[in-house]
């Protein structure tokens, strides 16, 4: 049988899209993929639209394959990837309310970041409807004696973005849980079109604000490959150690917010004073706490100084100090271990269908990391290893967490020790024809990928994939079987993204 590759190759052969391969294929060959999808032989990266075109990203996770098959949809309509690989429903429902291209045969045709509320339809499409009376959204049923129905937001306490969470229960047992977000669509992809690099790329950086500098990473990479710009030496270590220095303090507060919700407020204390270290010197380092629009296509904007270097080691050297007895407190607190241990199970047969990155999938068996699996500069030329774990419960995941902060403050270690001097940034030659780019960056929830075609200059079209497509779903999976009162536990374990959900 030929592999979706050869058959990609017998399609039309989009000239220009780098590094990774993309082809005009017709309906067979895209049911061929969806087919290897359900399989299990192939995962879904990424799936999005064009007014009329539709666009897949694969991998081969064994062999770090990855290629993107598009359809025409001339007649606005395309077969659905979702009817047989469910992860794909949720991306197909978003380009449907977008461009309005109709998934043939998907089993959930419902709207999902369109509330009705935009004041038209289809915005990024062809054809801009006027807006209609719109039907209530319903939500899947869910049949037995004496169960009954929560329903908690889209308003949360504190200052949490919204989304609405419908329990079904039994008692105080959940049945089913089911998510309705989009709440906080913000239209990047269309603010997006016609915008010079550098304002998509302070666009880019604001998809999810705990995740600024894997978005601009991914983006910059992906300009990047489409005009083969070279990137210095230097600025491409200093790109890791923001990167892993994002991912430190994010960690670190993760882990403090889950023991909060689990009512053991010393973790939560302490975890958020060591985070807190960490974008203080993040912030007198390079400028910007969360370092924003730091990472720019071509290389960085701000340089390490002598102080930067120093404050950055203190702060390495205060965690190392204090986070070995947190991490013992948390393993040797009963009360702590019986609310997280074998708390929202989510089993890695799921983990492996929706392709979950970062501490998700690792917490059930997933062992995908693209900083090790593509092994993009830098992380080619450090050491370091790949935490996995197969419980997949709470516990797994503040594990998982755990890990990856003593990885990253190995990897900043030898960052610190490997940069070198030079300049900080490229410029490329004027490309007037289109150019396409793509990339994956690991950022501390996962692959984030981007996707985009560039001409004259400007952004014809950009696409940017958070992690929490296909995480979200998983939680819903995750919280059945336990207690209602355990969601904001799993809830804060599994920690997804609004704003990068809902673009």
């Amino acid at each position: 049988m030929p592999s979706l590759i050869d058959l990609m190759l017998e399609g039309r052969q989009i000239q220009h899209h780098a590094p990774w391969p993309r082809s005009m294929v017709d309906a067979s060959v895209w049911n061929f993929a969806g087919n290897e999808l359900a399989q299990g032989r192939c995962s879904l990266l990424g799936l999005w639209g064009e007014p009329s075109t539709v666009h897949m990203a694969i991998v081969n996770e064994q062999t770090a394959q990855i290629a993107v098959v598009s359809l025409d949809c001339p007649n606005r309509s395309y077969p659905s990837i979702g009817m047989h690989h469910l992860p794909a429903l949720r991306l197909e429902r978003a380009i449907h309310d977008l461009f309005g291209l109709v998934a043939e045969g998907s089993p959930d045709p419902r709207p999902w970041l369109d509330h009705n509320r935009w004041g038209t339809r289809f915005p990024l499409g062809d054809r801009i409807d006027a807006l209609s009376q719109a039907s209530p959204y319903r939500f899947l049923p869910a049949e037995g004696d004496g169960l009954h129905q929560i329903a908690v937001g889209p308003v949360h306490a504190g200052i949490i973005e919204p989304g609405h969470f419908r329990f079904t229960a039994s008692g105080e047992t959940v049945v089913r849980l089911e998510e309705r977000l989009g709440y906080t669509h913000k239209g990047i992809e269309g603010l997006m079109v016609g915008a010079d690099i550098e304002r998509a790329a302070q666009l880019a950086g604001r998809v999810s604000g705990d995740s600024t500098v894997a978005y601009a990473f991914a983006f910059s990479r992906a300009v990047e490959a489409a005009l083969q710009i070279v990137v210095p030496d230097r600025a491409i270590w200093l790109r890791a150690l923001f990167a892993e220095l994002e991912r430190l303090a994010n960690h670190l507060g993760d882990i403090g917010a889950i023991c909060n919700d689990a009512s053991f407020v010393l973790m939560h204390a302490f975890c958020s004073v060591l985070r807190e270290n960490v974008l203080r010197a993040s912030d007198v380092a390079f400028g910007h706490r969360l370092m924003r629009d730091i990472i720019v296509p071509g290389g960085v904007t701000r340089d390490l100084n002598d102080e930067g270097r120093k404050i950055i080691e203190l702060a390495l050297d205060n965690i190392r100090l204090r986070f070995p007895a947190l991490v013992e407190l948390y393993d040797n607190t009963a009360s702590l271990q019986d609310r997280t241990v074998d708390t929202g199970v989510l089993k890695p047969a799921l983990a492996k269908q929706y392709a979950a990155g970062g501490y998700i999938g690792r917490a059930s068996g997933r062992s995908f990391d693209a900083r090790k699996a593509l092994a993009y500069p830098p992380y080619d030329r450090l050491r370091f290893e790949v935490p996995v774990l197969n419980e997949g419960d709470v516990n797994a995941r503040v594990w998982i967490r755990v890990r990856e902060v003593e990885q990253s403050l190995s990897l900043i270690d030898q960052i610190l020790d490997r940069v070198s001097e030079g300049p900080l940034r490229a410029t490329a030659s004027p490309l007037f024809e289109p150019r396409e780019g793509m990339a994956i960056v690991e950022g501390f929830r996962g692959d984030v990928l981007v996707w985009l075609r560039l001409r004259d200059g400007r952004v014809e079209r950009c696409h940017l994939r958070d992690p929490s497509w296909f995480q979200w779903p998983l939680l819903e999976a995750a919280i059945e079987g336990n207690i209602v009162a355990d969601f904001p536990l799993c809830n804060k374990s599994f920690n997804c993204s609004y704003s990068g959900h809902d673009l």
